[in-house]
């Protein structure tokens, strides 16, 4: 019977392309009961992608984490929220790509149960909206902090909206560059 139920689940989880070539959304079915929730948010023969890194975040309300980029040894990202909500958004940095430069942004929620993948080359920032947001990170590389670059997260050449003009911003992200001398 249990083999039966793992099934049912699968067939739930479901891959959606975007408009950006190898960026995608996966679309999870969260299993409610009076108990709670069970929501498969990673299934290898689903996904056909490997991880071997797990981390997690918890950011507070107006957070904004980003634009963050491991240059050397880069990561894909699969990122999913299991409370709270998020705006992520990704900048694509590959250099022969047809859509470098351009972003993508997605509200990502434990109500929408929605999960963004981020293959290697993108730079990747998040907008808390709730109280508590925990975030849940898989990556495909280590992560290796003397390796990682970023683009400030208020760059006029991105023209990204974001939802407060002053979010909470560490110090180390408000010094990042633009995206013009990240490229130089």
């Amino acid at each position: 019977y249990e083999f039966k139920e793992v099934i049912f689940y699968l067939k739930k989880m479901k891959i959606i392309k975007t408009n950006i070539k190898d960026l995608f959304i996966v679309k999870q079915k969260p299993n409610k009961d009076g108990r709670g929730l069970l929501r498969e948010t990673y299934n290898q023969k689903i996904f056909k992608k490997k991880f071997n890194f797990e981390y997690f975040t918890f950011s507070k309300k107006n957070v904004l984490r980003g634009f963050h980029i491991q240059i050397k040894y880069q990561q894909s990202k699969y990122v999913n929220v299991l409370k709270g909500k998020i705006l992520d958004c990704v900048v694509d940095l590959r250099k022969n790509s047809k859509t470098f430069g351009k972003s993508f942004k997605i509200i990502l929620s434990e109500k929408n149960a929605l999960g963004l993948y981020i293959p290697r080359g993108f730079a990747h920032a998040y907008y808390s909206f709730e109280k508590e947001n925990i975030i849940y990170y898989k990556l495909d590389n280590y992560y290796r902090p003397s390796l990682e670059r970023g683009i400030v997260w208020n760059d006029k050449d991105l023209k990204i909206k974001w939802p407060n003009k002053k979010p909470i911003v560490s110090d180390k992200d408000k010094k990042l560059p633009g995206l013009k001398e990240y490229l130089k």
